[in-house]
């Protein structure tokens, strides 16, 4: 071959995808992100999109994902792969999206402790600034349990060990600055009385703890309800604005005097500069998938329903929550250590 033929390949590379992958694999630069999702040209998706779920496998919210992920696959012709990220309160997938390329690849649900903790310790990524909203799916409650065997029978019981059993009370969240853990403070911290936080990754092992008598209470999501309704566990009462029509014998905390309505709202989010056309894409997947019988009969048997917003509503959203919560951790005295 020559010279002049080997030269005119080195300036006009043949595939410019395959040129691309081995200039990176040689370390010749990474693209700018426009400039990579330019050179991945074609549909999207063209390959299986990645749904980063920070709960473990088996929990309530990760059952109800792996559900929409199904019924989302057809609307986007191609699989939905879930990946599990559990700990930290449900924060380990922020990072992820962090990291990610905004090509839509990649997505995560975003739950509202990601909300908090920016706003109780140093952490790289941020809620706002790192995301790209794509839909708020549902709204998740609380209750306050504890095991059917239990000889605490009340929140006031509950209160009344702890009085007389200072630091002996056991309860489990899943996980620290969860919603669930503050709740807590709220009930016990901020009227003097001690008790023994037991933090778990997610529902499944804090509710399992709960019923065995590893702990003696928890204040845990309404993924409960099957444990319930079995007799496994006992509602002491509920943390929504008003009774719930399954459980109508079961009081809310304003009925007991305490002014406590928690509800952790949770959608998906893409990493931050996602195209809007793909943005439209994953949004209108999802949304189509959100209005399955099958989805809504399974949000039930955890005691919830669709709460859905559109991106602009969801990110307006996502904003007021991140400026309630900062408010909320400074009337508690509480703020991120830098």
């Amino acid at each position: 071959m020559s010279a002049d033929r080997r030269r005119a390949r080195r300036v006009h590379p043949p595939d410019r995808r395959r040129w691309l992958r081995h200039a990176a694999a040689l370390g010749l630069g990474a693209l700018p992100p426009r400039a990579a999702l330019a050179a991945d040209s074609g549909d999207f998706p063209a390959h299986p999109v990645t749904l980063w779920v920070p709960w473990p496998a088996g929990a309530a919210t990760d059952i109800a994902l792996r559900l929409l992920a199904e019924l989302a696959s057809p609307g986007l012709g191609q699989v939905l792969t879930i990946r599990n990220r559990a700990g930290a309160g449900g924060t380990l997938a922020m990072p992820v999206l962090q990291q990610a390329r905004p090509d839509g690849y990649t997505i995560a649900q975003m739950p509202y402790p990601v909300f908090r903790v920016p706003h109780l310790q140093k952490v790289l990524w941020d809620p706002i600034r790192d995301v790209t909203p794509i839909l708020q799916l549902s709204s998740v409650s609380f209750g306050i349990l504890v095991a059917t065997d239990s000889p605490l029978r009340s929140l006031d019981e509950l209160f009344a060990y702890a009085r007389a059993h200072p630091g002996e009370l056991s309860i489990a969240t899943n996980g620290v600055a969860t919603t669930p853990h503050v709740v807590l403070e709220k009930l016990f911290t901020a009227r003097g009385l001690r008790y023994i936080h037991v933090p778990y990754k997610g529902t499944v092992e804090q509710l399992n703890a709960i019923a065995s008598g590893q702990v003696m209470a928890g204040v845990s999501s309404t993924g409960f309800g099957p444990a319930v309704d079995a007799g496994t566990l006992r509602l002491l009462a509920l943390c929504s604005a008003q009774r719930s029509r399954r459980w109508p014998q079961v009081p809310v905390l304003r009925e007991l005097g305490f002014d406590i309505v928690a509800n952790s709202p949770y959608g998906l989010a893409g990493p931050r500069g996602l195209p809007p056309d793909r943005l439209s894409v994953l949004h209108d997947a999802f949304k189509e998938a959100l209005s399955a019988p099958r989805f809504h009969a399974l949000l039930a048997e955890y005691d919830q329903q669709v709460d859905y917003l559109g991106p602009h509503a969801y990110a307006q959203s996502c904003r007021e929550i991140f400026a309630q919560e900062r408010a909320a951790m400074q009337q508690f005295g509480l703020g991120a250590q830098h």
